[in-house]
Order: structure tokens, then C-alpha cells, then sequence
């Protein structure tokens, strides 16, 4: 495994803070294609509300989809004081330099998913639905991806289901959002033919993202005839990341098994992508 890090405000002076690392695989075998080659790759967005990026979300599941032979890199993009664009513009230079250093990194360009958690997973949600958005292409020319996989993700500015505290840190302002934030931010108002498949999973018991989160979304890729893959698993509390001995405590056998989303979603990416 080589591991590139790499500050991305040096080389996008508009960005407030973003830190890359890719995690880029070695070759066991060189006896069979696609020896040297590029592969699907995955950038993970930690969670942590818009407000930090959760060290648990990051390199852990970076190294799941490593070991399942992608090219992986980490984000830990923009959060607390600096409110939106700026976690879009950190998204968008990533895949930047993902898809400019692909030969390299052995990255496919056209085979980019973001893997995101929490308001991680909103930001991935969001970047795929609104990469294009004049504030982020009047700063870089964003390009889309390819797919999302989405980890118990914020979706809804509906105060009925909401993270209040992630839309709080993502406008910059107290609550109550405006209503064209409200609008722009609520990730199945923004869903249409356009929008990436998507891989969701999430917990009926999670009691600081409610689930709701998840069914919205998929109920607006459906709406919208956009492929995607959803797992509800019966119980399990927010923030499970790799639901593994790495970034939890023991956990009760219901819960352990949420451990399966990674092998749907590895299984997912390979059809997908």
C-alpha cells in the first residue's frame, strides 16, 4: 500500500481547510489483469455534524475498501466556523486531483463513488446531486460522480426528522434555515434523472439521525427512476462506522451484524460502477 497525503489549500488557495489521503493498493499478483492498472475508487467523508470529521469514520473504512482492492482516499474537508459552499469546493478538488493524478493512483475517473457518514453522507449526497451549482463551479470546474454510499446520512431539513445542529453549522447561522435553504439543503427535494445511484444504509433505532432520513431519500430516487440499494438493519445506534472492534465497543450480536453493509456495499460498487 502507498499512502499520498496531501494539503489541498496549497494548491486551491479559496479553500478554508481540506487534508486528502489516498490510500493507493499494491499488486499481490502481477499473473492476471488488471495488474497496474485503474481501479473504482472511493473517497470517504467522515461524519461529525459539519462541525468535525470523526478520525472513526475515516481511515477504518478506508481500509475495508482497500483490503476489497479499490483505490480509497480520505477527505477531511472543511467543517465548524466555515459553512457552505466550502464543503463542496473541498469535494470537488479532491475528485480534482483523484481524476488529474489518475495514472499515478491508479484511479479510474469515470468509476469515482463518495462513501459518506452522517453529515459526511450528506455532504456526499449533496455534492452528488449539486456539484454543478453556480458557487462551486464559479470557484472549480466540478465534475460528477459516479456513485454514493451513504452511512445513516442527514437527508432531511423537515424539523420533524432533521439533524438541526449539522444544517445549523452547514448555513453558517442559527436556526430557523430560509426557505431557499431549506430547499437547497434537503437532499430529496434535489434528487432528479441526473442524480448518482445510491447505496444507503442506516438502523431503525438510530435516535440521532432518524431513519426517516434514509426512506425519504429512497423514496425520491424512486420517484426519480435512480437506482439504489437499501438496508435497514433492526438495531444499532448512530455512528457505527465499520460496526467492527476498531471504533466500537463490544456490541450485542443485533447490532454486530449491521457489519454486513460492507460486504453489500463492496458487492454493490463492483455492479455498479
Amino acid at each position: 500500500m502507498n499512502v499520498i497525503h496531501m494539503d489541498l489549500k496549497s494548491l486551491y488557495p479559496f479553500l478554508d481547510v481540506a487534508d486528502l489521503t489516498v490510500y493507493v493498493p499494491e499488486d499481490i499478483s502481477r499473473e492476471y489483469p488488471p495488474a497496474g492498472g485503474p481501479r473504482p475508487t472511493v473517497l470517504v467523508l467522515p461524519g461529525g455534524g459539519y462541525q468535525m470529521c470523526s478520525l472513526r469514520e475515516a481511515e477504518p473504512v478506508a481500509l475495508d475498501f482497500l483490503a476489497a482492492n479499490f483505490t480509497v482516499a480520505v477527505l477531511m474537508y472543511t467543517n465548524g466556523q466555515y459553512a457552505h459552499p466550502s464543503q463542496l469546493l473541498a469535494v470537488a478538488a479532491a475528485v480534482e486531483q483523484l481524476t488529474q493524478h489518475a495514472k499515478e493512483w491508479r484511479v479510474d475517473p469515470d468509476k469515482i463513488a463518495l462513501c459518506g457518514f452522517s453529515a459526511g453522507a450528506h455532504c456526499a449526497g449533496f455534492y452528488g446531486n449539486c456539484y454543478d451549482l453556480p458557487e462551486v463551479q464559479q470557484k472549480i470546474k466540478a465534475r460528477p460522480v459516479a456513485a454514493t454510499v451513504l452511512g445513516y446520512p442527514v437527508i432531511s431539513t423537515d424539523p420533524a426528522y432533521y439533524h438541526g445542529s449539522s444544517f445549523a453549522f452547514l448555513s453558517g447561522h442559527d436556526l430557523p434555515m430560509t426557505e431557499e435553504e431549506s430547499v437547497k439543503f434537503s437532499l430529496d427535494k434535489q434528487v432528479d434523472e441526473k442524480t448518482p445511484p445510491a447505496f444507503i444504509w442506516a438502523t431503525a433505532t438510530d435516535t440521532a439521525v432518524a431513519v426517516q432520513n434514509s426512506l425519504m431519500y429512497a423514496r425520491a430516487l424512486a420517484d426519480n427512476h435512480v437506482p439504489f440499494e437499501l438496508h435497514v438493519f433492526p438495531a444499532g445506534h448512530h455512528g457505527l462506522s465499520t460496526v467492527d472492534d476498531r471504533v466500537n465497543p463490544p456490541l450485542e450480536p443485533a447490532v454486530a451484524r449491521c457489519r454486513a453493509w460492507v460486504a453489500s456495499a463492496v458487492a454493490w460498487l463492483r455492479e455498479t460502477l
